[in-house]
């Protein structure tokens, strides 16, 4: 059956969630980006910023710790958008702040706020999606990550060089405030979404409809009744730690290596994150593909994170790559990869767990990812 006779209120869904991951990553990449003007205004030490980033790094972690549980509790509509008004503020107060303490307090803030993304659509592509269409939406709301991470640039460096690097940190700030524009209007479950046809309500729940207790506290005793929660969770600290390591490292180790300077590391970054993209997508449409031609749910994960981990081996020849272009080439690829492997093992999450679950479940593993990204970048 054709997208236009079941319907797309469901994609509308998945590209708000591709939006909303696009402005997180660029409002936590501004201040790296205008580090050295906001030095050179406000003399703040490497130190200072050292502070500044570990705010960030230990909001976001905590943030990992609750968020879930007050989505699964109180519902993705309002806690998104409440998170995303959190981060957005926090975004705009960037630009008055006068010194390390002032930026680590927003930072701070903005931690909190972007603790919630991705565990609130991971929710919403398990209330929108039936099973063999979850890992594409996710793959193509997780892909919004590395757009924000193209886009940021251009951004920012249009607005810091016409009106100044606060504009810069107000102009995208404000950027989520627009998005809640369009949210708050469209998202509601489907059983509530006026202008939802009756085939598209169909199709979400050809899995069966799964009633959800809102108001139901979901303590973390719950979830080790599951068992995959410990070897999501150990998959996410491992992986993420990798993903992190490559992304602190890559720029220092082509610099070293190949003697990248500042304006050719930003295409080699751009090949990067498009490539990133792209696997996400691939991730998720590939074992999306696998279940609509007959294989299990099951099956179709496995074998995806299968391919995408097979694709990675070649990254081990790195050391050894003499041309900057191979180099690339083979962490363009490890990257592409990952996202890949990203896409089906949040959409894990949904697949064996309750709805009153996935948030709480996406959270706590996000932390553990957070906990190897800290390591990778120490």
């Amino acid at each position: 059956m054709s997208v236009n006779k079941i319907g797309n209120y469901r994609w509308r869904v998945v590209a708000l969630l591709f939006f909303a991951t696009t402005i997180n990553y660029i409002d936590r990449q501004v201040l790296g980006m205008l580090k050295p003007y906001i030095a050179d205004d406000l003399g703040i030490t490497e130190a200072g910023y050292g502070y500044i980033v570990s705010a960030f790094q230990a909001a976001y972690a905590l943030g990992l710790l609750f968020v879930g549980r007050l989505i699964d509790k109180y519902g993705t509509r309002i806690t998104y958008a409440i998170s995303i008004a959190i981060w957005s503020l926090a975004g705009c107060f960037h630009a008055a702040a006068r010194g390390a303490f002032g930026f680590g307090l927003a930072r701070f803030m903005l931690g909190i706020g972007e603790s919630a993304n991705f565990p609130s659509a991971v929710k919403a592509t398990a209330e929108w999606f039936p099973k063999k269409e979850r890992a594409l939406a996710t793959g193509i709301f997780n892909s919004g990550s590395n757009i924000g991470a193209v886009v940021a640039p251009i951004i920012v460096t249009a607005v810091t060089l016409k009106w100044g690097w606060q504009w810069a940190f107000i102009v995208t700030g404000l950027l989520g405030f627009i998005w809640m524009a369009f949210w708050l209007p469209l998202y509601k479950l489907p059983k509530d979404a006026k202008g939802l046809k009756k085939s598209e309500f169909d199709h979400i729940n050809q899995d069966g409809v799964e009633e959800e207790t809102k108001k139901e506290k979901i303590a973390w005793s719950q979830l080790l009744k599951f068992k995959g929660t410990i070897g999501i969770c150990l998959s996410r600290f491992v992986c993420d730690w990798v993903w992190w390591f490559f992304l602190f490292w890559a720029p220092d180790f082509l610099n070293k290596t190949h003697g990248v300077d500042l304006s050719q590391m930003q295409w080699a970054l751009i090949v990067i994150y498009t490539f990133a993209a792209f696997g996400g997508v691939a991730g998720g449409g590939l074992s999306s593909l696998l279940i609509k031609r007959g294989c299990s749910v099951p099956f179709s994960r496995k074998a995806a994170m299968l391919v995408c981990a097979l694709c990675v081996v070649p990254v081990i020849s790195l050391a050894y790559a003499k041309s900057l272009w191979i180099a690339i080439a083979l962490i363009s690829l490890a990257c592409f990869a990952h996202q890949g492997w990203a896409s089906n093992i949040y959409t894990l999450v949904s697949d064996y767990y309750p709805k009153n679950m996935v948030a709480t479940l996406t959270s706590l593993a996000g932390f553990c990812g957070s906990v190897g990204g800290v390591l990778a970048s120490s």
